[in-house]
């Protein structure tokens, strides 16, 4: 098949779930050429004499893959990665790429004061590789103009998406910063942010928010924050976490399980906003449920802590089972080969961060319920002691992990909850009633 062809089902496939490719994406071959990657193709092996399976993975398939890889060209956004404070840093993004190539990636959430008052170094906040597309920037705030200079600060990094933080309920964020889930109190103000960063950025913008917080939980006030929003901006795009957000008793880890999961409101919110995008997010732990998220029609599916607590196997099927590209057969120990490269490279860069440790976090869930897992973390809590590099803190750990499982291509794919999404039309909430009061946000 020549890359042309390849080129053409991919414009076929964007129409059909209604992304396109700009004519100005004709030099795409030239860009596939000159792609270079930061990671080094040296092997590192226990045994060198062990055979391998030869690569389902083929050149041309490669290139098709790459040929959506350039800047500001993706496939859509039908599975992502939640923003994870603490988690989804420069680190993880890094690992989760060398899974997936499709996966669309979103930073931990970064105040908008940070970005300003952190202009001088901006690197340590903003910066990634350019293998991290597609990536979307989250910041949060409460400031307008901290919101607009964050963003303008932010547009050299040429990130693909700026998106708002109107979901996360801790109490540093929302309690004593007044912002995340909070401000679904005051959809007028998200409005008026949102306009402010569409205003200082040339990418897409939107909205990660809950169905409601505290008592504000009835799916007609969730459908005015919707409309209220959408009208006062050019947010064309929401992010549903499912779940509302109790600010008053409860820890953000009881808020991501205590509130119940209402999937119709998500769902109701697709019937009524038809020109509005939505991503569902909540409760959905692997690739079978994304594809029964969609299949009920969900835009796209956000998956959190499930893909950080076992990316191999969340990740490792994100290209083959939902954007049906060739699975590349690519193993654990080839993985980290390239993460070794990256991670030396990056150690001390701030002055005596990343630590080791910093950088191995991500790492430590790779090898989840596999054979050796538990002594392969005993190992790593001694490396951290004593290694001063990702190679030596390898070369320590590393044996305790099977050859079997190092050098094995991702396994099945774990089979989903069959009834997440059953009769979900059945359960729909009540059409949503604009009331007379919301048409002056029109």
């Amino acid at each position: 098949v020549p890359i042309g062809a390849g080129y053409g089902l991919i414009r076929v496939m964007m129409k059909l779930t209604g992304y396109s490719l700009p004519a100005s994406s004709t030099p795409i071959y030239l860009n596939i050429l000159k792609k270079h990657s930061i990671f080094s193709s040296n092997i590192f092996q226990r045994n060198p004499t062990k055979s391998r399976g030869p690569s389902t993975y083929t050149q041309r398939d490669q290139v098709l893959a790459d040929a959506v890889m350039v800047v500001g060209q993706y496939l859509p956004p039908w599975f992502s990665i939640a923003p994870m404070m603490d988690w989804t840093d420069n680190h993880y993004r890094t690992l989760a790429r060398l899974i997936s190539k499709h996966a669309w990636l979103y930073t931990e959430m970064l105040a908008a004061e940070t970005i300003v008052y952190q202009k001088d170094n901006l690197d340590r906040f903003l910066a990634y590789s350019p293998e991290q597309h597609p990536i979307v920037l989250q910041i949060g705030g409460n400031n307008l103009e901290n919101l607009a200079k964050a963003t303008e600060l932010a547009n050299p990094y040429h990130y693909d998406e700026i998106n708002f933080n109107c979901g996360c309920p801790s109490p540093k964020v929302a309690g004593h910063g007044c912002f995340g889930a909070r401000l679904m109190l005051d959809p007028k103000f998200v409005g008026e942010a949102m306009s402010v960063i569409a205003a200082n950025t040339d990418v897409p913008v939107s909205v990660k928010c809950r169905i409601g917080v505290d008592d504000h939980d009835s799916y007609n006030e969730l459908c005015d924050f919707i409309y209220k929003v959408s009208s006062l901006s050019p947010t064309r795009h929401f992010i549903i976490h499912s779940r509302k957000a109790m600010l008053n008793g409860i820890s953000p880890a009881e808020n991501r399980s205590v509130p119940p999961l209402k999937y119709e409101y998500f769902y109701g919110l697709l019937r009524d906003f038809p020109d509005l995008r939505f991503t569902i997010n909540g409760g959905i732990n692997c690739v079978d449920e994304v594809n029964a998220a969609r299949r009920a029609g969900a835009h796209g599916v956000m998956v959190g802590r499930a893909a950080y607590h076992n990316p191999w196997q969340v990740l490792g099927h994100v290209d083959s089972v939902i954007y049906g590209a060739p699975s590349s057969g690519i193993t654990r120990r080839q993985i980290l080969e390239k993460y070794q490269v990256y991670g030396d490279s990056v150690l001390g860069k701030y002055g005596i961060k990343p630590h080791v440790r910093d950088v191995v976090k991500p790492l430590l869930h790779l090898f989840y319920s596999e054979p050796g897992n538990g002594l392969w973390k005993r190992k790593a809590d001694a490396a951290f002691q004593n290694c001063k590099s990702i190679k030596s803190f390898f070369e320590e750990t590393l044996v305790a992990i099977p050859d079997s499982v190092m050098d094995s291509p991702v396994a099945e794919p774990l089979s989903g909850r069959d009834d997440l999404f059953e009769n979900i039309d059945s359960l729909l909430p009540t059409p949503y009633k604009l009331r007379e009061q919301e048409v002056l946000y029109a």
